[in-house]
């Protein structure tokens, strides 16, 4: 079984149960949770985008492409939700618009934990044949090998691993991040969830997956120095799951704490997953930048953002 670094209690607060917390989100009919307008969104030809500059593609929630040095990356893509993650993965009207047959070829697939909103079996599926190359946390390698991945091609990792792939020429470290893993009603934490550090063409790109703040942040800025972009994850948090969620108050620290040169923050904009307002993630981001002259690079979905 895996843990965290530090204790982290997965629920908090005055409901600091599963089945408190489960009732309370599927009983809260708080309708500021979802937009009542579809939300903007741009349909890009992802086939035909060109490979010789650097430029990131957000899908919503927590799904995006990127170009890094003439490779592609496409990390915890979930673009065809199906039963029963179908049940719970509502997207906003106008966010739901790519499919698995969008997507080019993948040179590097990076999945972060298991949970159903960052591992997509469908999505996964359909996109196998396309993919070069898998990067994944321990124990995700099995998913993907039942999936019909070949085994050549996954690089699975412990937190602090570090993998250079000769022939896509990037280097990864897997590091870690303060969250938990378990898919349907299976045993918590058999799986191990992370962040990693991408680095190619001399640049660095920070994949922060999913988790609360802690100590890791003021350490990856120590081993990396300054990195290029920054994803960040910026909504689903709440007072009952604040260790393992990044809360607007935390998002701050998080951000002086590795000094990225942009930032890009995800997890917000497509699925209520807390009960939060839908559009407070992207008003909290804004209030940030403003605050700390932060080059936030925002973008509807679909757009090309060149960093």
């Amino acid at each position: 079984m895996f843990q965290n670094q530090e204790p982290t209690p997965q629920f908090t607060g005055d409901s600091a149960s599963t089945r408190g917390t489960l009732w309370r989100f599927l009983t809260n009919k708080d309708t500021l949770r979802v937009p009542t307008e579809p939300i903007p969104a741009v349909k890009t030809d992802l086939k035909n985008l060109p490979t010789d500059s650097d430029w990131l593609v957000w899908f919503g929630h927590s799904s995006y492409l990127f170009c890094l040095n003439g490779k592609r990356y496409l990390v915890d893509p979930v673009l065809k939700p199906e039963w029963p993650s179908s049940m719970l993965l509502k997207a906003f009207a106008g966010t739901d618009i790519y499919r698995p047959e969008d997507l080019p070829d993948i040179d590097v697939l990076i999945v972060t934990h298991e949970h159903w909103d960052h591992m997509d079996y469908a999505t996964l599926r359909d996109i196998r044949d396309r993919v070069k190359h898998v990067i994944c946390p321990l124990g995700i390698a099995d998913y993907l090998r039942y999936w019909g991945y070949k085994d050549e091609i996954i690089t699975e990792m412990d937190w602090y691993d570090q993998s250079s792939i000769s022939n896509l020429q990037f280097s990864i470290a897997a590091l870690p991040s303060r969250h938990f893993s378990n898919r349907l009603l299976g045993k918590r934490n058999q799986t191990l969830w992370a962040s990693f550090m991408v680095e190619a063409g001399g640049r660095k790109v920070y994949i922060g997956g999913d988790g609360g703040y802690d100590k890791r942040f003021v350490e990856i800025h120590e081993r990396f120095g300054s990195v290029d972009l920054a994803l960040l994850e910026n909504g689903q948090y709440n007072a009952n799951w604040k260790y393992i969620h990044t809360t607007p108050a935390d998002l701050e620290k998080v951000i002086l704490d590795l000094q990225a040169k942009q930032v890009f923050t995800v997890h917000h904009d497509k699925f209520a997953l807390s009960v939060h307002p839908w559009s407070e993630p992207d008003s909290v981001a804004h209030d940030l930048a403003a605050r700390h002259n932060l080059n936030l690079l925002d973008a509807p979905i679909g757009t090309i953002v060149k960093f």
